[in-house]
C-alpha cells in the first residue's frame, strides 16, 4: 500500500532533504582525480553525522558504504573501496541518502572530474534534464508511466539510453517504499496522489540500456562498457506543481 504523508512528516522529509542537498554540495567540491571512492565515503558520512543525522545507505542490505560512488561505466551502487581511484577525465555519480528522525531522503548526482569530452559533459547535461522533464509529468491524476515515457523519450531523442533493470521508488520511513517509479514507460502504474513521495532517479547511458551486475553483488556495470550518469531528488507530488524535498536555498539543483 502507498501512504500519503502526513503535513509534519512531510516537513520532517524537506528537512531531510535539505540537509542532503547541503551534503551534496559539499561533497561535490572534495571530490578530485587521486581520492580512493572509500576517502570519498569517508567524507560523505562525516558530513552527513555533523549534520546530525544518519546516512540512510549505511548497512542498508547490507551495503558497506554511507555513499554509493560509481564511476564511468558504473551505474549505480558502487562500494566505496580503498584501491578505487579517482581520476582525471572521470565522471562520478553520488548517491546518498539523509535519515532526519526516522524520515529519509535520496539524491544522486554525477560529477565530472577534470578534463572531459563534450560527449560525455552532454551525457551528464541530458541525465540531469531528463529528471526535470520527468518530473513535469509528477501531477496528481497523472499515472507512474507518465513520467517514465516522458524520461524515456527526452533521452533517447538525445541519442542515449534509459536503464530498464532499475526504478526510482517510493520514500518515506523507509528509504524504498512503493510503488516502483521506472524512467521509461513500462505498465501504467498507479494514479498519484497529492501527498505522496517519491525518489525519480533517471540512469543513462551512452550505449545500450543493458545492464550487469558485477561478483560482488552490489555494482551495476553497463553490459557494452559505455559510461553511465545519475541524477536523482526526492520530491512531493502535490495538487499543483511536484515540490523537490532533496534541495536547499542557494544550492543549484
Amino acid at each position: 500500500m502507498v501512504r500519503r504523508k502526513s503535513q509534519e512528516e512531510i516537513e520532517l522529509m524537506r528537512e531531510a532533504g535539505r540537509i542532503l542537498a547541503l551534503t551534496h554540495d559539499q561533497l561535490a567540491k572534495e571530490v578530485k582525480a587521486g581520492m580512493s571512492t572509500k576517502e570519498v565515503d569517508r567524507i560523505g558520512e562525516t558530513i552527513i553525522r555533523d549534520y546530525g543525522c544518519e546516512p540512510s545507505f549505511l548497512h542498508l542490505y547490507g551495503f558497506p558504504g554511507s555513499i554509493c560512488v560509481s564511476i564511468n561505466d558504473e551505474v549505480v551502487h558502487g562500494i566505496p573501496n580503498e584501491k578505487h581511484i579517482i581520476r582525471d577525465g572521470d565522471i562520478v555519480s553520488l548517491d546518498a541518502g539523509v535519515n532526519y528522525r526516522g524520515y529519509h531522503s535520496d539524491a544522486a548526482r554525477t560529477i565530472c572530474i577534470g578534463d572531459v569530452s563534450e560527449e560525455t559533459r552532454r551525457l551528464v547535461e541530458v541525465t540531469k534534464q531528463s529528471f526535470f522533464v520527468g518530473i513535469q509529468q509528477a501531477r496528481a491524476g497523472n499515472h507512474i508511466i507518465d513520467i517514465g515515457r516522458a524520461i524515456q523519450e527526452y533521452v533517447e531523442a538525445q541519442g542515449f539510453s534509459v536503464v530498464r533493470d532499475l526504478t526510482g521508488h517510493g520514500i518515506g520511513k523507509k528509504v524504498h517504499e512503493k510503488p516502483n517509479v521506472p524512467n521509461y514507460a513500462d505498465r501504467r502504474g498507479m494514479k498519484l496522489k497529492a501527498g505522496m513521495t517519491i525518489a525519480v532517479e533517471p540512469m543513462v547511458n551512452a550505449g545500450e540500456y543493458d545492464v550487469v551486475w558485477m561478483d560482488d553483488d552490489w555494482t551495476v556495470v553497463t553490459y557494452d562498457g559505455s559510461l553511465s550518469a545519475h541524477y536523482e531528488n526526492t520530491i512531493l507530488i502535490t495538487d499543483g506543481e511536484p515540490e523537490i524535498l532533496s534541495r536547499a536555498d542557494g544550492i543549484p539543483l
